[in-house]
């Protein structure tokens, strides 16, 4: 199990930092929340039907789950597993994108959806430079 080239490395650094993010959003929440620029509100202040902390850290495990698929793939050199990633991560981009611009997320929100677009662009360069290289 070893990095073989670049388009392994860009989906070990991805993994690895959706797994430490993720990780951070399982210990705590509001963390993330004022990172992607929601407002943050207190435990004890919020109402018993508010599924925020409920939701980030489902969201959170999900990072968490895809950081270690991602790593595994990488160390495993799971080329086809590094294909099916670029378009879906272009999907990604263009639906957080969205929710940007329609105004139901705040504007820091978009970070996320341009650290996939620079994911998939990274790891669509590299594999086409290895395609073109055989």
């Amino acid at each position: 199990m070893k990095i073989r080239d670049a388009s392994g490395w860009t989906m070990f650094i991805f993994g690895v930092l959706a797994l430490l993010l993720g990780l951070v959003g399982l210990i705590r929440p509001e963390i993330l929340l004022s990172v992607l620029g929601f407002e943050v509100v207190e435990r004890a202040h919020r109402v018993a039907s508010d599924y925020t902390i409920v939701f980030i850290t489902a969201s959170s495990m999900a990072s968490f789950n895809m950081g270690v698929y991602y790593v595994l793939a990488a160390l495993n050199d799971v080329k086809i597993f590094y294909r099916w990633t670029v378009p879906f991560r272009v999907v990604t981009f263009t639906v957080f994108t969205m929710v940007v611009i329609t105004g139901i997320a705040p504007k820091p929100f978009f970070g996320v959806g341009a650290w996939e677009l620079a994911g998939a662009l990274a790891t669509g360069i590299a594999l086409s430079k290895e395609i073109n290289k055989k």
